[in-house]
């Protein structure tokens, strides 16, 4: 007790005095003997000699504390530690033991903060080894070969005095060949908080749990009516997996009461999974995904663990504050995405997790804040803004530190979080060393905070970093844990710290944009990435309207825009560039489906003539509320419907094509260009124009009536050639008949010929038939007049009259003169 008090700024009796300066000669004595002892080596190698001096000082040992049990011990308990011995020089080290020393107890946080520095043995008060029965023996050291130990000491061997944190030390003690005497070779340090009986008032403590990712799923759902989400990589799943940081931080934050915030992406994420998903690959292509049953399964367990628990939900996709409030409150819009983020943040939780969450909270990257960022932090709905201590520092000079509720003017609410607790954990836990040192840390930090004033009621908040790995979830765990187990702390929701009665000294005023810290400012989202995201949502207003159903648009496109402007692409300017690009590609690759089929030039001939012009639809779903003008560049030449332009309203079906047609009128020969131009109804223009050329020739009327006459001649030349050949036909009918009648008339009579002379004739030849030989002339000279009634050419008129034969007329025959 009075080695504490003297630590504790009380001043020395002389006794006391007199006892130190002893103790100092007397462990000063083997030093001594051990320098007189040294032999005199004036011609040893320089490699001995750098040896030697290797081999002296408290860091030739590396002492590594890997486990610490019970982390907040109390009467009756037995702590165990065990841990890990590396010789980090180049000679052995032996006789060694490790022993625990037990320093004075600490009293307050800043003295806390000085004791976790690593500084070389004796810089401190180390305490006395608590004794050679709780040490772990060492024979021998080899260089760079590990041993471990374990010890076991029983509380009450400690030597503990009042409630404190108190400096533990494992020192490890040994000889080496340089220097054959006992010293201290390697030490590690750690806290013992010691608070053996429930304190009348304890502090309340709010740990935030974030179930927070970054951005996986892209804008795209695939070219068909189930509309399958599509993932830039399978990453979400490994970490929903067993073992993963997900499921970590799920496994443990179902045993420990905390208050959990979400992003509501996270969880519209994992739900996409549940069902059929893909997942990008390389060069475009995409496979199926194949991790459904993890996706429910953790979805399953998530709900179970947060049903009666106190669950606050971040704007989707959890907005970088910051940034909006720096760089992107000046482009247009850019507030409008915080609101809707804020408002679809309540639906998307209570729809998957069936539980009503709080999104009065707005919370900063780091907890950083000045005016501009609470202001826009508030505007969207929000009344408690998620701050820092090391951002809204404490400027009363109390002596304490105050309760984390802050009244900030304008009805706005600062839930101040503990800087030192919130930043326990954010090194490399996954060496066991590393974790036990911050376990004890961060149990001893809020022990002081207690014991600043252990009477007075107060509510402190930690809020961890954003996304913690797997092991560093494990280290907030085991150290949340031994904190609810502890006698001087008791757990609290957020919103119990939100209401809590505030510190009257406590500060107010948000730091200026001055004191924002310059490392945060360089990781924000710079103003071009607000302009462009602009520029992706007026393209998607501009197509939203034209489609029969815009939800499975402005739906995944909406929330893509609002994972574009995420806090988790902090440090990643390359890679959140590329997701806004993509988003704006495909989005244009949509817009693109929908648009004119490109014309080739037309001649046009004629007063007047039909243009057709095609709009095509290649979506799944049908587009309307389209309008197609077609303008003529030169309406004194070529008027579209007898103006300058003319407008049609278009309706396509989902992967179907139409074709509107405009009637022209031309007044003029030449060429005209002639533009295709797609407008939504509000008069904006949707998609490329297609312009093409017209060539107008004109045609005279006299040239017109000259060919009507040729049309005309030629149908009169083939309907007299017609009824010519008619009645030729009908005559030749007639004779055929009539030589028929003849010959049945020569069979009856036998010997009587046609004019009726008899078969018996002079010499009995047979007399030529006159009367035959007439009727072939006839037929002859009928053939000859048919055939100069012909046209000799199609266009030539048929003649009024036959021309007359030159032909002797037969006996009997009649000729028409």
């Amino acid at each position: 007790m009075a080695e504490a008090a003297d630590f504790q700024g009380m001043s020395p009796s002389p006794g006391r005095r007199w006892l130190r300066r002893t103790g100092a000669l007397l462990a000063g004595a083997p030093l001594l003997a051990g320098l007189l002892q040294l032999p005199a080596a004036p011609s040893a190698p320089a490699a001995e000699r750098t040896a030697a001096a290797d081999a002296v000082g408290s860091s030739t040992v590396d002492v590594s504390l890997d486990s610490f049990s019970p982390a907040a011990p109390t009467d009756g308990d037995t702590l165990t530690i065990s841990g890990t011995v590396t010789n980090k020089s180049k000679q052995s080290v032996t006789d060694a033991h490790v022993g625990l020393r037990v320093g004075p107890a600490l009293d307050s946080r800043t003295a806390v903060d000085a004791a976790a520095k690593d500084t070389p043995y004796g810089q401190r008060a180390e305490g006395t080894e608590v004794g050679s029965k709780y040490a772990a023996d060492f024979s021998e050291l080899e260089p760079g070969v590990p041993q471990t130990f374990s010890i076991s000491v029983p509380v009450d061997k400690l030597g503990l005095g009042g409630d404190g944190v108190y400096q533990l030390g494992l020192a490890l003690t040994g000889r080496t060949s340089a220097q054959p005497y006992d010293q201290v070779l390697g030490i590690e340090r750690t806290f013992l908080p010691w608070q053996p009986e429930a304190a009348g008032t304890r502090t309340r403590t709010t740990y935030l749990w974030p179930l927070i990712s970054s951005s996986h799923l892209t804008a795209e759902t695939g070219p068909n009516e189930q509309q399958t989400p599509t993932f830039q990589d399978d990453d979400l799943a490994k970490e929903i997996s067993p073992g993963g940081r997900l499921d970590q931080m799920l496994t443990l934050g179902k045993d420990l009461d905390v208050t959990w915030v979400v992003d509501p992406d996270l969880l519209a994420s994992v739900a996409a999974m549940t069902s059929g998903y893909k997942v990008k690959g390389e060069g475009g292509t995409t496979t199926a995904g194949k991790n459904q049953a993890v996706a429910k399964s953790w979805l399953g367990e998530l709900e179970k663990a947060v049903q009666d628990e106190e669950v606050v939900a971040l704007p989707f996709a959890d907005p970088d504050l910051a940034s909006l409030a720096h760089n992107g409150k000046n482009v247009t819009g850019s507030l409008s995405h915080l609101k809707d983020a804020t408002e679809v943040a309540a639906t998307t939780v209570s729809s998957i997790l069936h539980v009503d969450p709080s999104t009065d909270y707005a919370w900063p990257a780091n907890g950083a804040v000045d005016p501009s960022i609470v202001k826009v932090a508030t505007s969207a709905g929000a009344h408690t803004v998620i701050a820092r201590s090391d951002s809204l520092q404490e400027t009363g000079g109390l002596s304490y530190t105050p309760s984390a509720a802050r009244p900030i003017g304008g009805g706005t609410t600062a839930v101040v979080a503990d800087a030192r607790l919130s930043t326990a954990f954010q090194g490399d836990m996954s060496v066991a060393g590393s974790s036990t040192l911050a376990v004890q840390e961060f149990l001893a930090q809020s022990l002081a905070t207690h014991l600043q004033d252990p009477e007075r009621q107060r509510s402190i908040v930690v809020a961890p970093q954003r996304m913690p790995t797997a092991s560093q979830a494990q280290t907030m765990a085991q150290a949340l844990s031994a904190l609810q187990d502890g006698n001087w702390s008791e757990s609290a929701d957020l919103s119990a710290a939100t209401k809590a009665e505030p510190d009257a000294a406590a500060t107010t005023r948000v730091p200026s944009a001055k004191a924002y810290p310059s490392s945060l400012r360089k990781q924000e989202l710079p103003q071009s990435a607000f302009e462009q995201i602009q520029t992706t949502q007026e393209t998607l207003d501009n197509f939203k309207v034209i489609l029969s159903n815009d939800s499975r648009v402005v739906t995944p496109f909406g929330r893509a825009i609002e994972r574009g402007v995420s806090t988790s692409w902090r440090g990643r300017t390359a890679e959140a560039q590329t997701f806004r690009g993509d988003v704006q590609s495909y989005l244009e690759s949509l817009t693109g489906q929908v648009g004119l089929i490109p014309k080739s030039d037309a001649k046009l001939s004629g007063r007047s003539a039909t243009i057709p012009v095609t709009v095509q639809n290649n979506l799944v779903q049908g587009v309307d509320r389209l309008v197609l003008r077609l303008t003529s560049a030169k309406p004194a030449r070529l008027k579209i419907s007898d103006g300058p332009y003319a407008e049609r309203p278009v309706t396509v079906s989902g992967g179907h094509s139409q074709s509107v047609k405009f009637t022209t009128n031309a007044n003029a020969n030449g060429p005209v260009r002639v533009v295709a131009q797609l407008y939504t109804e509000d008069g904006q223009a949707y998609g490329s124009p297609v312009v093409f050329e017209v060539d107008v020739t004109e045609i005279t009327a006299t040239v017109m009536l000259v060919i009507a006459g040729g049309v005309l001649l030629l149908v009169l030349a083939g309907f007299r050639m017609y009824t010519q050949r008619k009645r030729a036909a009908a005559r030749q009918a007639a004779e055929d008949e009539q030589a028929a009648e003849d010959e049945r008339s020569e069979g009856e009579n036998g010997d009587v010929r046609r004019d009726g002379t008899s078969d018996d004739t002079a010499g009995g030849e047979r007399q030529p038939d006159t009367e035959s030989a007439a009727d072939a002339d006839g037929e002859r000279q009928a053939d000859a007049e048919s055939a100069a009634e012909v046209p000799e050419h199609p266009s030539d008129p048929a003649p009024d009259t036959a021309p007359e034969s030159t032909t002797p007329s037969g006996t009997g025959e009649r000729v028409d003169r």
